[in-house]
């Protein structure tokens, strides 16, 4: 706000029980104004399209009088993120507000550290405009204590169209088709699928072959319920194989390699396709691509009827400091609000979770994202992404990344191994 000086002119003439009245009202103002809220932010939106988005989060929050402070933590899969966290509350010293998802919401709820927003959600509407599926994972016994931004779809395959047209091929709705334009590309001297070695990536891609090889019942069976004898069983087996198929297809650099580097991979032709959730076309937007001309966006093969979702949310910790549940308050509305889930999900390639929202805006991937979502949910074919911190609790899903990443490493390991050794972790404690 900019500063008014007063002078000896601009008192002049004042009667001096007025200027005294306008004195004691000036400092009873400054004695009650609140400061600026801090309000430190943890988050793992660090690549270009989230990093951009973060930003506009930031801007709005400080229209509202707020401070963001911002505690951003790299690695795609949030792992990093949330170890950081726990070495923090630990600490008895939480950040404001951080990025929180799936049944790690409840487990914070449980330890009584986070604050609740339900005062915000009844105000904005949340139970009108939020999917139940989505809403339900917000509450903490009825209560709100999450702000969703976006829905993502994880089982997308991207893909370089230019790359597609150099073999003649269509992009592959079966994984007979996909291991045939697989070895159309490699002949031509393409590297089919690109992918970084890292646990988080082999599980989501496991997890969407696993979708579209068995379907969304048996994923429920699996994945949800953790059946053992599904776990076990011959349809895990046959998706284990299918998976395994796929290693071939991708390159020898790709240990330690970040999400956003393999997208860049199929940005540039050097590979032709990724399984990624549909954060990677925030990378190809940053890049200035344009779906159907540059780049295509499919369901992953088998799976065209299902959809698999990851959801990004905020919980906000009670802190000592205050002031700061103004801010987080404001955060938690703003997250929600129409301007912020337009302007975030253009930028980071999802959807707004908000269901009454215009997308006219929005590309084709998104507008196919959002009415598949809803078929999907129509049919019961709307699944958690198991990989993507939405379904188990995070020991069975670290369990998971285990097997899955020593069974894509090691071609010494059996299919029917494997489905054993994910059958004996659904158990882990």
């Amino acid at each position: 706000m900019r500063s008014h000086r007063v002078t000896s002119h601009t008192l002049r003439g004042t009667p001096r029980a007025l200027l005294t009245a306008s004195a004691a009202a000036a400092l009873a103002l400054a004695a009650t104004a609140a400061p600026a809220a801090q309000v430190e932010v943890l988050h793992y939106w660090t690549s270009g399209g989230e990093a951009k988005s973060a930003q506009v989060l930031k801007q709005m929050l400080e229209k509202k009088g707020d401070t963001w402070v911002d505690f951003a933590v790299a690695g795609g899969g949030g792992g990093n993120a949330m170890t950081a966290l726990k070495t923090r509350v630990v600490a008895g010293n939480p950040p404001a507000a951080a990025q929180i998802k799936g049944p790690a919401i409840q487990q914070w709820g449980d330890e009584g550290v986070l604050l609740p927003i339900d005062d915000v959600a009844k105000q904005d509407n949340w139970d009108h405009v939020l999917p139940p599926e989505i809403a339900t994972i917000m509450k903490y016994k009825g209560q709100y204590v999450g702000a969703p931004v976006n829905v993502h779809r994880v089982n997308w395959l991207w893909i370089n169209a230019d790359a597609l047209k150099k073999v003649n091929a269509q992009p592959p709705a079966t994984w007979d088709d996909f291991f045939k334009v697989a070895d159309a590309l490699k002949k031509a001297g393409i590297t089919p699928v690109a992918i970084g070695g890292q646990p988080w990536q082999e599980a989501e891609t496991f997890e969407t072959v696993a979708l579209g090889v068995g379907g969304p019942d048996f994923y429920k069976k699996a994945f949800v319920q953790l059946d053992p004898a599904t776990l076990k069983g011959p349809t895990m087996v046959k998706a284990l194989e299918t998976f395994r198929r796929i290693k071939p297809y991708t390159d020898d650099a790709q240990t330690g390699r970040d999400w956003n580097l393999a997208t860049a991979m199929v940005i540039n032709g050097k590979a032709a396709m990724q399984f990624m959730g549909d954060w990677a076309k925030g990378e190809f937007t940053v890049a200035g691509k344009a779906p159907g001309k540059d780049y295509l966006c499919v369901a992953a093969p088998g799976s065209g009827k299902a959809y698999t979702f990851n959801v990004d949310s905020f919980v906000f910790f009670k802190v000592k400091t205050p002031g700061v549940e103004k801010g987080q308050k404001d955060m938690a509305s703003l997250l929600m609000s129409p301007q912020f889930q337009e302007t975030f999900n253009l930028n980071k390639g999802s959807i707004p979770v908000r269901q009454d929202l215009d997308l006219s805006k929005f590309d084709a991937c998104a507008k196919k994202s959002s009415a598949d979502f809803k078929a999907a949910g129509a049919e019961g074919a709307l699944v958690p992404s198991w990989a993507h911190d939405m379904l188990v609790t995070p020991a069975v899903e670290g369990a998971f990344y285990d097997v899955i990443g020593k069974f894509w490493s090691d071609p010494a390991m059996s299919a029917q191994e494997a489905a054993n050794k994910l059958a004996a972790a659904a158990k882990t404690d």
